[in-house]
């Protein structure tokens, strides 16, 4: 008997009696209504398809909006910005601990004018962004309202999502700048900010996608993700807000793994404990705060360098699972990123394969196909039952912030993925083309490679940007954010008022490290 990635055995033939005193009513619903298992809308895909944004950002700003007027004009509905690790660790290009890492896993921003660049000619009142950014999340989303304002674009005709989920960063990621406790207050900052400035923007992205890449089973994926999602809203809602101030604008994000079935049955289990907490631990009362709304990638931890046109076939299979799982949006993975940077010509044939599944198979035409499944309910109900028995350990730890300075969903992270290690080692679990079916000898490739003098490029821009602002304007914005960070002011204004003066992000990030001080994480007691 086979076990899914979640430990949970997989039947060999399922039927009637694994529903025994199944209440359909219960479990169900209709499809966008309560609880939300069948899909947070009630038509789905039947009257439009999901979004198909495609992730991307690299080298300079100018780069990475050629390949952002590529994906559009190739039918692309939705922008995703990577960032470079200096822009997501808050340090400017020219910083000494940004060397060799600038515009190499997405790109570099250091101020209002790289902005500017990145989103040239792009209509950013009628395309929805998706920013991949969290520690500094709050800053990327103000230049990207700076640049549509100098277009004469209000807020409030901006859409899109930042991530700004950091305690996935203190779990699995690293990205982190400041302690929990700034980070949490940034983050609630960022929704009362937006709720009166850019009311149509989803305040946050939370994330399970980065765990799973790190090891996470899919049962730990949702109960780690929506363990966090709770420490979120309890720091809304203790900043002084309603929660369906806030609730309707949050959002997720999760991996599809080629485990079809049991990722449909992720998805789903998600959908439903979400409304539950949402509705029983929190009294919301507009259905909006109940929906989980997610994005989803597919699983680059899955793509594989030996024979990589074999990831065409697995990204495939993962965009499938989404689809019929329910996404909202969908990023599909290029072949060849387990090499590098994906080309022109493999960035166009990911969204492509979204295509082929949005306009050639019949699974949009219908609403979640495989409800009443007894494989996929039975997984639904197992999932959800392994995912709230982690959530219950969390909260006995006293709740996401204190169980990640335990270290614990580290802990069982790190377990969960020496085990896959071991299984793939071993040849248990299959990985086609690596421990099985492999080619004695690789066909050569050529990747996409990033010019070093990117770097240079953008040390010489940003001594331009210093030589010609006026340096009285940004040092009393910076002492006004220095302020508002010691005090209980909302520091996204001021923030914003040195990103207008030309402050850079480090700048930035450099004033509130000051005031909060950076993160150093404690050893795993788990």
């Amino acid at each position: 008997m086979a076990d899914t990635e979640s430990g949970i055995p997989i039947e060999p033939v399922y039927g009637p009696e694994d529903l025994t005193g199944w209440d359909p009513a219960a479990k169900l619903g209709e499809p966008g209504s309560y609880p939300y298992t069948r899909g947070v809308y009630p038509t789905m895909y039947t009257g439009r398809p999901w979004t198909m944004r495609q992730y991307a950002g690299f080298g300079t700003a100018a780069e990475s909006n050629a390949r952002y007027r590529q994906l559009i004009a190739g039918g692309g509905t939705g922008l995703s910005v990577a960032f470079d690790l200096p822009t997501q660790m808050g340090h400017d290009s020219d910083a000494p601990l940004a060397h060799g890492e600038v515009g190499k896993v997405g790109v570099a921003i250091d101020s209002v004018d790289d902005m500017r660049v990145l989103f040239d000619g792009i209509p950013l009142d009628r395309v929805s962004t998706s920013m991949t950014i969290n520690a500094p999340a709050a800053l990327l989303l103000l230049l990207y309202q700076l640049v549509a304002e100098e277009r004469g674009i209000a807020g409030g005709q901006l859409t899109g999502t930042i991530q700004n989920d950091v305690l996935k960063e203190y779990i699995a990621r690293g990205t982190y700048i400041f302690p929990p406790g700034p980070s949490l207050r940034l983050t609630a900052d960022t929704f009362r900010y937006c709720r009166a400035e850019i009311p149509k923007w989803n305040t946050i992205s939370i994330s399970g996608y980065h765990m799973a890449e790190a090891g996470a089973s899919p049962a730990q994926e949702v109960a780690f993700t929506l363990a966090d999602a709770i420490a979120y809203v309890r720091t809304a809602i203790g900043a002084g807000m309603a929660v369906d101030e806030f609730a309707p604008r949050l959002s997720f994000f999760f991996v599809a793994r080629t485990t079809l079935l049991e990722e449909v049955a992720k998805f789903r289990a998600a959908r439903r404990i979400w409304a539950r907490v949402m509705r029983e631990e929190f009294g919301a009362q507009d259905p909006r705060s109940l929906m989980l709304r997610f994005h989803t990638q597919t699983a680059g931890v899955q793509l594989t360098a030996q024979q990589p046109e074999l990831n065409l076939v697995r990204v495939a299979v993962q965009g499938l699972a989404a689809v019929l799982g329910g996404t909202q949006s969908l990023h599909t993975n290029s072949f060849d990123e387990a090499i590098a940077l994906p080309t022109e010509k493999s960035a166009r044939l990911a969204l492509r394969t979204q295509q082929v599944l949005a306009h050639e198979t019949d699974v949009p035409h219908t609403v979640d196909p495989f409800a009443g499944s007894y494989a996929v309910e039975r997984m639904t109900d197992e999932l959800e039952e392994a995912a709230l028995a982690l959530m219950r350990r969390i909260e006995d730890l006293g709740g996401a912030v204190a169980a990640i300075e335990a270290g614990f969903q580290k802990g069982e992270i790190e377990r969960n993925a020496y085990r896959i290690a071991q299984e793939t080692e071993s040849g248990e679990r299959v990985v086609v083309g690596v421990n099985r079916f492999a080619l004695e000898r690789e066909e050569p490739y050529e990747p996409l490679r990033v010019d070093p003098a990117i770097e240079d490029r953008q040390r010489a821009a940003l001594a331009a940007l210093r030589e010609n602002r006026d340096p009285a304007e940004v040092s009393a914005a910076l002492t006004a954010l220095r302020a508002a960070a010691a005090g209980t002011a909302n520091v996204l204004y001021p923030m914003k008022r040195a990103l207008r003066a030309r402050a850079t992000v480090g700048e930035v990030c450099g004033a509130l490290r000051e005031v909060w001080g950076p993160y150093v994480p404690a050893d795993s007691t788990w």
